[in-house]
């Protein structure tokens, strides 16, 4: 089976979407070799790449995902609040690199605290969007997968929503660096802080439980008690991260 192809023919709407994704973080990665300008001691075209390379690999799984949710209606209703929130929140951070600004924490003007409010409701948006489609897997009572498959899929989604919701301290601290500003020499292409403690190595496991424990839940796992094993051990891992970065630890000491 084409991957692509099973993709495009289970919600086409999200398919494009992601596959638009995937190509303007190509594109962002070509122009970190043609552009030299830098943000907070990086490319400032490493951050949109980032961002719509991980949009677009979210965006690819939950069109896996929904397609098991027997309400259709629902799942159009999703599938549009996933396209429009990540569209506009990936346009500010793109437009913020476009003008040689930062997108998020960035308070300095007017203008610039208007665009990471906005970001804030967009992201807002999303992450009750993502509550409502956990919720519909859990009220769902029918489903043609493995038990452990689908609970893969159900504690993805919560740990998605937990960690994403993680990421609101950073706001409150409009930073994500712990002990110093951000901006300190980070690892390479990921960019966390190699001397301070850094909430985004935490946020960054627990989003991606999205795939991982379906994942596990479809290859791995037995069982859905095998699969509440490994998603506990995930959630540990992820949060002894959370608890490093806040005491100021970097990832790699």
């Amino acid at each position: 089976m084409n991957i692509l192809t099973e993709l495009r023919r289970r919600n086409k709407m999200l398919f494009w979407f992601g596959l638009f994704n995937m190509v303007v973080g190509a594109a962002c990665i070509l122009l970190q070799f043609t552009d030299d300008a830098v943000l907070l001691g990086v490319n400032r075209w490493l951050k949109p790449m980032k961002f719509y390379l991980s949009v677009g690999i979210m965006t690819f799984t939950m069109n896996w995902l929904l397609y098991y949710l027997s309400n259709k209606k629902k799942v159009i209703l999703f599938s549009w609040m996933i396209v429009i929130t990540m569209f506009l929140e990936n346009g500010c951070i793109m437009m913020q690199a476009i003008r040689g600004t930062t997108s998020h924490f960035n308070i300095t003007s007017s203008f610039n605290g208007i665009v990471f409010s906005i970001m804030g409701l967009l992201i807002l948006t999303f992450t009750i969007t993502c509550i409502f489609i956990a919720g519909s897997f859990f009220q769902q009572k029918q489903f043609n997968i493995s038990p452990a498959y689908l609970w893969g899929i159900r504690l993805g989604l919560v740990l998605f929503i937990l960690f994403s919701i993680q990421g609101g301290m950073m706001v409150g601290l409009l930073k994500h660096t712990v002990g110093a500003n951000d901006g300190s020499q980070g690892l390479p292409v990921l960019n966390w802080s190699k001397q301070y403690g850094d909430l985004r190595v935490a946020h960054f496991m627990g989003i991606h439980a999205l795939q991982i424990l379906p994942l596990m839940g479809f290859y791995i796992a037995k069982s859905k008690n095998q699969l509440f094993l490994y998603a506990g051990l995930y959630f540990i891992f992820a949060s002894a991260l959370f608890i490093q970065a806040v005491k100021g630890i970097p990832l790699l000491f």
